[in-house]
């Protein structure tokens, strides 16, 4: 099978010895579509258990929401694998197409929902369908000079981060119109029959927008009759990208890894063993962006912060706003004294003592409630998306090319079940907390972020030998 290219594609890569800033911006935009949808819904989704009337009780929304939030993390974990299969033999650019246009269509539908079967149908078709991260993460290490590949990767941890955190300002905005903004939107207008439809539309639009302008996407996947054209870039990359990344990783052996020809990413050990890592820290990611809604929207006496759905947009937004500044402006620079490896420790490290504050936050008021939410939400964002920018490097260097599409598609299917933990647990969990305000061992919130960090600490010593990489020596 043929995959026509742009011609002269590597020519020119290795002529423009620059930073691709276009190709950049593609990565960027397209990373953006795909992480908007995925927690957009998290601010409003206490509203909507709330509306469709399937919970008994206040306490038991949490528990509702999470399997709502996870139903989008199962279907993707069915596909994934297939579609970075695809993207490995019929091309990046084609699985993109098809990323964006499910956004466009799946993501409105669910803002159409009218009850919680078919929110959960339209998330679960949505997951199947979003099969955007693990290919992106494979075209950026594959768009630009080696030089630039720790960049690139950043660019698509960093979009994706703020996706995660605009995605839920936009829904907390932007949920329920005709009662945040009666003189803009009236009752008997379709923002008023379908209350969280607004959000939804608006991140399908975009995604719209986005699969138009992926027509004009280069492909960078190279096969000539049915063979891949690696231009003999697997060893000499990973041994490069190897000095940067400390002794852990630099002690691979990359001679004794499989070939091309017959390699087998199951015996892969640096791949499977960051796969591994990267679903522990993917599964309290999704259970905080989860937990964290909720509780922000949960009452006082709950252990909540009393927000509103739009109290929880600001703060997200303001914390997307930083992170921006932050991933571009500082974590290069720390990436590449440091390395991907130790940055991601560090943020593992810094994230336990933050979350262990979050209880007390509660018992705050006002002014100062809010500032400090602010602070908090920005520094644990920005600590998570260095910690998954990390892991990217680490993956995305622990295969050559023509694999990078079946790996991320591992990656993604086993993050994906840890993440569809992620919600279900999460919600579960808070459920359970509220219910036990005056326990005498960590009582209401404190459990919840107890368990968070626990996670966390799990996910800190796996990276850590004989566990992650497993050194080879070559004799």
């Amino acid at each position: 099978m043929k995959i026509v290219q742009v011609a002269g594609f590597d020519r020119l890569k290795e002529e423009n010895r620059g930073i691709p800033y276009k190709q950049f911006s593609y990565i960027w935009l397209v990373s953006l579509c795909t992480a908007l949808p995925t927690t957009s819904l998290f601010p409003f989704l206490y509203f909507m258990i709330r509306d469709f009337g399937i919970a008994k009780q206040v306490e038991d929304i949490g528990f509702y929401a999470g399997f709502v939030g996870s139903s989008f993390m199962v279907g993707r974990a069915l596909t994934s694998i297939a579609w970075g299969m695809a993207a490995d033999r019929y091309g990046r650019r084609p699985i993109i197409l098809i990323g964006t246009l499910s956004v466009a269509i799946l993501n409105m539908l669910f803002g159409l929902s009218t009850n919680f079967w078919m929110a959960i149908s339209m998330r679960f078709f949505l997951g199947c369908f979003n099969s955007l991260l693990g290919t992106m993460r494979a075209y950026a290490s594959e768009i630009c000079r080696e030089e630039h590949r720790a960049l690139a990767l950043s660019v698509v941890s960093t979009s994706r981060g703020i996706g995660l955190v605009i995605g839920p300002a936009i829904g907390g905005f932007l949920a329920q119109p005709v009662e945040k903004y009666p003189k803009v939107f009236s009752k008997n207008s379709l923002f008023g029959r379908f209350p969280y439809f607004l959000p939804c539309l608006i991140i399908s639009l975009y995604a719209a927008g986005i699969f138009a302008l992926c027509w004009w996407l280069p492909e960078t996947l190279h096969k000539h009759n049915g063979r891949v054209n690696e231009k003999g870039n697997s060893v000499a990359q990973l041994r490069a990208s190897s000095k940067t990344e400390g002794k852990d990783f630099a002690d691979v052996d990359l001679d004794e890894r499989p070939s091309p020809s017959d390699g087998n990413l199951w015996k892969n050990w640096p791949l499977m063993s960051t796969i591994v890592v990267y679903c522990i820290f993917s599964l309290q990611e999704m259970a905080y962006s989860e937990i964290f809604s909720l509780w922000a929207v949960s009452d006082k006496k709950y252990g909540g912060l009393s927000f509103s759905s739009q109290d929880v947009g600001e703060v997200l937004a303001i914390s997307g706003f930083g992170l921006l500044l932050f991933q571009f402006l500082i974590y290069p620079q720390v990436e590449k004294h440091l390395g991907p490896l130790i940055v991601t420790r560090l943020s593992a490290v810094v994230s336990i003592p933050l979350l262990s504050s979050y209880p007390y936050i509660a018992l705050l008021s006002g002014l100062t409630l809010h500032l400090v939410v602010n602070v908090a939400s920005w520094l644990r964002n920005a600590l998570s998306v260095s910690l998954i920018t990390g892991i990217f490097i680490l993956l995305n260097n622990a295969v050559p090319q023509h694999q990078r599409g079946a790996a991320n598609g591992i990656s993604m299917t086993a993050m994906s079940i840890f993440k569809a933990v992620g919600p279900a647990g999460g919600g579960s969990l808070l459920s359970w907390a509220q219910k036990r305000q005056h326990a005498a061992f960590l009582p209401g919130a404190q459990m919840v972020f107890f368990v968070l960090n626990m996670v966390q600490l799990i996910g800190l010593l796996l990276t850590f030998k004989p566990f992650l990489a497993q050194p080879r020596h070559r004799h």
